[in-house]
């Protein structure tokens, strides 16, 4: 397999309503595990995983020992719901509404005698573009394979970025909230206190970071993207050098953020150093501006 087969185009105009539903049923099952899960710093309890089929929430407590996992398989095309009991229930995604989708989900889990409310409004309506609790149900199956296969490489180029910090560093996780894949670095001190932040963003930026991800376009960004911040901005950081040439910095909501398209990335020589080199040279930018201590940071591989 080439490396454009493995990452293939992904335009957002062509897969926005698939998207969206996507979208919705992630919210669905990342909501229950949030709600069953002990809750952990930044929340990191909260997100799925790229899997060998899908995304998969990782087993969730349910009962005094047992668990139970949920994965959106991209295969088969099914929500998978496997118990340590060895039970083991389907949930289409096709033809599914959002809704039908969610009572299933419910009626399958109660079924295994797991229980738990959600929030039934989407989380960040804004970005999936709803026009009400849930918008119709468009499933296309083609399209949610490649995002799946687009996240599985996607996710091994993370992984391998990851183990190049000796830091505080999250899992590669997907959060189903903002829908997208990221990896966060830190630098081990604490962060200046957000007041003005809703109580979710407080505890997720409680400690200075540079955060990478990818995000397959919404709104704000029509197209596939990798993106990097820093937290909190040092000043000077949108003036540091960035590679590769065709990424650049823009200003987010306020912020600098490092961008880099999916397709100039997907086009290049070697995606794989195209992806590296960009994650590098955000973090080194965000990084020596913050004055993080790289030298405890990071083995001596990396170090430049």
């Amino acid at each position: 397999m080439t490396n454009h087969e493995a990452f293939p185009p992904l335009p957002l105009d062509q897969w926005k309503e698939t998207k969206a539903t996507l979208h919705l049923f992630s919210q669905t099952v990342g909501k229950l595990r949030l709600a069953l899960t002990p809750k952990v710093n930044h929340w990191w309890n909260a997100p799925l995983y790229v899997s060998a089929r899908g995304l998969t929430t990782h087993p969730i407590p349910n009962g005094r020992y047992g668990v139970f996992e949920m994965e959106l398989d991209f295969l088969d095309h099914d929500l998978v719901i496997r118990t340590s009991a060895g039970a083991n229930a389907l949930v289409s995604l096709r033809e599914q509404s959002v809704s039908s989708f969610q009572q299933a989900v419910f009626d399958v889990l109660g079924e295994q005698g797991v229980h738990a409310a959600i929030l039934a409004k989407p989380f960040d309506s804004e970005r999936i573009q709803s026009t009400g609790p849930f918008p119709a149900a468009t499933y296309d199956e083609e399209l949610a394979h490649r995002f799946w296969r687009v996240l599985v490489g996607v996710d091994t180029l993370f992984k391998e970025f990851r183990a190049r910090f000796e830091g505080k560093c999250s899992p590669v996780h997907f959060f189903w909230h903002s829908f997208d894949l990221s990896v966060t670095r830190f630098s081990g001190r604490r962060a200046p206190l957000n007041g003005g932040a809703d109580v979710a963003t407080r505890e997720a930026h409680s400690y200075e970071a540079v955060s990478a991800g990818f995000w397959p376009g919404d709104q704000n960004m029509p197209e596939p993207a990798f993106y990097t911040y820093v937290f909190p901005e040092p000043d000077g950081l949108a003036d540091q050098p960035l590679g590769p040439e065709f990424a650049w910095w823009d200003k987010q909501m306020g912020s600098s953020m490092a961008l880099l398209r999916y397709e100039d990335f997907r086009k290049s020589k070697d995606p794989r150093e195209t992806l590296l080199e960009f994650l590098q040279t955000a973090y080194e930018a965000g990084a020596d501006l913050a004055n993080w201590p790289r030298k405890d940071l990071e083995p001596m591989v990396v170090q430049r």
